[in-house]
């Protein structure tokens, strides 16, 4: 082969080379600014709720899945409270079962059981409601997706009434500090990241 041919050769796969290395830049650059417009949607909307730091804390992971989309952020906030109402209860079941509770400790903590019971089915409801609704392009007839986030935002604040029920319970009662604290500390963050929920949903429009 020519020597003038080789060069010829030598210059386009430098050139190849390269482009597929701006390529690659570039892709790698529009990736992570996508990812921190993502995160500070979330950061954003969270500033708007009465736990700020706790939402973000508690929501940022799903930045990818959610982008800038506030109906995948409140069904991402539905979930993220469904779960935590799941952990409160399998710890205040616990909690239920532990020996030496007097008859008052006891009978607390099973109302919080059920209370936390309605919080799940409440929150379960939500989400199916919301699914329904299926966001602003949705062909729902406007006056039905009123009417379902209507119910949405009641069962998400009946939610949030039976985990403050929860604490609520031991005022005034003898109740160990030790049995407050457990059901304080595996209920108040539920309520909060309700709480956060409800104020995603009530910024919603559709």
């Amino acid at each position: 082969m020519e020597a003038s041919n080789l060069h010829f050769l030598a210059i386009l796969l430098l050139l190849v080379t390269n482009m597929s290395a701006i390529t690659s830049a570039a892709s790698s650059s529009s990736f992570y600014s996508s990812n921190d417009n993502n995160s500070n949607f979330i950061k954003t909307s969270c500033s708007t709720t009465t736990y700020p730091k706790l939402c973000n804390q508690y929501l940022s992971s799903y930045a990818s899945v959610v982008r800038s989309n506030p109906w995948k952020l409140c069904n991402c906030a539905l979930s993220v409270s469904l779960q935590a109402a799941r952990n409160a209860s399998s710890l205040a079941t616990a909690l239920s079962k532990q020996r030496g509770l007097t008859k008052a400790e006891a009978g607390i903590v099973a109302d919080c059981v059920e209370n936390l019971g309605d919080s799940i089915d409440e929150l379960k409801q939500s989400i199916k409601a919301m699914a329904r609704i299926g966001g602003p392009s949705s062909s729902t007839a406007k006056d039905k997706a009123e009417f379902q986030m209507a119910n949405v935002k009641t069962w998400v604040s009946a939610t949030i009434t039976d985990e403050n029920t929860c604490t609520d319970g031991s005022t005034g009662r003898k109740v160990s500090a030790g049995v407050k604290s457990q059901i304080r500390s595996s209920i108040v963050d539920v309520a909060r990241i309700t709480s956060n929920a409800l104020s995603l949903i009530n910024s919603l429009k559709y």
